[in-house]
């Protein structure tokens, strides 16, 4: 059996993850006199009809043998994906919660409804694609059905239902907005101000909700929840909203794009530049807090908290530091706890040998580095790690002067930033480019095994179009792979959460010998003025950044909860056998715990999904 030290790194995963296989394409044939509307229409309303009568093989007979059913909400409160007939039929007779889905030709704005489409890059698998409305028990939702000719006859190939919204709750929005005053005679009237003052504080009130966390993860949801009208309060150890980014290196920019990137409910202006500075992310965090009037106690610590199994809620104890220098400790009784620390746990922070006899400036992970010195020529550096972090912190010391080399251990994924814009965000996510909202949707319909397969196929292009990048990194001894079975940068981060760099220009500083590397050793020790390599290399150093990364985010839930909650959490991220994400934005393993994390695109969609499983389990919808 293979242990995790034999896999060659581009091909791991997230440790009891699964590597799912690539999704064959459908072979299909094009025909452009289709009548896509009527033919949407009978396979839609033998879907609804085989499901009023609970014929679950006639249902599964709808689909071709190779496809997939994927729901996030829409049939259970879980997210799955059923691959092919059998595993299709087995889960609705287990019972379920869809009631119908319907054609969809007003989301997210009006369209003329089921089109001819090609699903593959190449052109080669056509058929007919369309959005629906899924319908349950509980509420609605979008959805999206691509539809195969298989044999002159119309099948599913792949179907994704969802439920975002709840009947007993519709988002306050448009005839359902708020009406902020309240007119006639009121003895004792308080204004907007004094009812604001009084939810922030919680006085004489305990939140349904605590998140830990107000970054970008803790934001979105809490901003879904108050759309709910559940009382949620956010904590952050940190002295104001956007610390999170606003604390690290001193170079840094978002390697997405800002068409990608929106927040929920409040996109970034139009004149906003498509990569976002770490500060200027902070500064709209902030704004968005406030604008969106939501709840966070910045300088507040979780300073113990237990589960009331018998109540179905936490006992909460909080050490809040006041704007006025008075520390206060409030003891609260959330239902549910959030986890929104960000996606991974601990920093990786090696110990060397040899590292308390380090005589230089600097020696931190790269959580700590706060930016190279100015004008620091002639003074050398060695970064430890070969990813995004390494490559930005190294760019930053070559700018400024210093001789710079990178200790790679293993073999890095690079894509270029123009190829992440042509390739993963076209044609979705781009100027001019489709409301986020259809974006999204066309995004997560797909079931990850076919994800994986438009990734491999862009793989293919990518490897191309960066072929000088990529040829030049290896020459000078950057070693590159290709991540997950060849599957591309997206993958690797999906599948392991790491291991990838997004050329923003460090490539060029090694390919032209700019930024040395030593690739194929670990460090052997911290020598008081360097490092030494297992190969018994010597490198002088003033300063020393351990760009390592991160450990599972289920080793910040022991810091913060104990071992005995983390004992019931898996490790967190990668895919389950299904292909759906593991323990992230669904029930953790605990009763009453959640973990909410991702990029911003990511939080953006997911944090709705979460907000609606917290709000059916307060409202009895589901258990907890």
């Amino acid at each position: 059996m293979a242990t995790p030290e034999s896999i060659p790194s581009s091909q791991r995963v997230v440790p009891g993850s699964v590597d799912i296989p690539i999704a064959q394409w459908p072979a299909s044939t094009k025909d452009d006199a289709v009548d896509a509307p009527a033919v949407a229409a009978k396979v839609i309303d033998s879907l609804n009809e085989s499901l009023l009568k609970k014929d679950h093989k006639a249902v599964a007979d709808l689909f071709l043998e190779n496809s997939y059913w994927r729901d996030h909400l829409g049939m259970s409160w879980d997210f799955r994906t059923m691959k092919g007939r059998d595993k299709i039929i087995s889960f609705l007779d287990k019972g379920h919660h869809l009631v119908n889905v319907e054609i969809d030709m007003n989301y997210p704005f009006k369209h003329d409804g089921p089109k001819l489409a090609t699903f593959r890059g190449d052109g080669s698998s056509p058929g007919i694609e369309c959005y629906l409305r899924t319908g349950t028990k509980y509420g609605i939702g979008p959805g999206l059905i691509r539809l195969i000719q298989e044999n002159g006859r119309w099948k599913i190939w792949t179907l994704y239902t969802c439920m975002n919204e709840l009947h007993i709750h519709p988002e306050p929005f448009g005839s359902f907005r708020p009406k902020g005053v309240q007119h006639g005679l009121r003895v004792g009237r308080e204004n907007w101000l004094d009812r604001r003052q009084a939810e922030f504080n919680f006085e004489n009130r305990d939140p349904d909700v605590l998140i830990i966390g107000s970054g970008q993860a803790g934001l979105s949801l809490q901003a879904r929840l108050k759309m709910l009208n559940v009382p949620t309060l956010a904590i952050d150890v940190n002295e104001n909203i956007g610390d999170n980014w606003r604390k690290r290196y001193h170079q840094l920019v978002l390697h997405d794009a800002v068409w990608y990137d929106h927040m929920p409910y409040l996109h970034f202006p139009d004149f906003w530049p498509i990569f976002t500075p770490k500060d200027k992310l902070a500064d709209f965090l902030k704004s968005y807090a406030e604008m969106l009037e939501l709840n966070v106690w910045n300088s507040t610590s979780l300073e113990y908290s237990s589960w009331d199994e018998k109540k179905k809620q936490w006992v909460a104890v909080l050490k809040r530091k006041k704007q006025d220098g008075t520390t206060e400790v409030r003891v609260m009784h959330p239902k549910h706890i959030v986890q929104a620390t960000g996606h991974s746990g601990k920093k990786n922070a090696p110990n060397f040998k040899g590292m308390e006899k380090f005589e230089g400036d600097v020696l931190c992970h790269s959580s700590e580095f706060r930016g190279a010195k100015k004008d620091a020529k002639g003074r050398k550096a060695v970064v430890i790690g070969a990813c995004n972090s390494a490559l930005d912190i190294s760019h930053d010391f070559y700018e400024n002067g210093y001789d710079v080399t990178i200790v790679q251990r293993s073999s890095t994924t690079v894509m270029s930033s123009k190829s992440l814009l042509d390739l993963l965000l076209w044609p979705l996510y781009y100027e001019g480019g489709p409301p986020v909202e259809e974006a999204d949707l066309i995004t997560w319909a797909k079931p990850s095994e076919v994800y994986k397969a438009v990734q491999a196929d862009l793989n293919e292009i990518q490897d191309v179009r960066d072929k000088e990048i990529l040829e030049g990194l290896n020459k000078a001894g950057f070693k590159t792979d290709r991540g997950p079975m060849n599957c591309g940068l997206w993958l690797k981060y999906l599948q392991r959460g790491g291991g990838y760099y997004i050329d923003v220009g460090a490539s060029q500083l090694i390919i032209e010998g700019k930024v040395k590397v030593k690739h194929g050793f670990g460090i052997s020790e911290i020598l008081p003025r360097g490092v030494k390599l297992e190969d018994g290399t010597e490198l002088e150093a003033d300063e020393i950044v351990c760009a390592t990364g991160y450990q599972n985010m289920r080793t910040a839930t022991e810091a913060i909860f104990g071992e005995e909650v983390a004992n019931k959490v898996p490790n967190v991220w990668g895919y389950d056998e299904e292909g759906e994400t593991r323990v992230m934005w669904r029930k953790s393993g605990h009763p009453g715990l959640w973990l909410h994390g991702g990029n911003l695109a990511m939080c953006r969609y997911f944090s709705r999904l979460v907000a609606i499983q917290i709000k059916a389990q307060l409202e009895g919808l589901s258990e907890v």
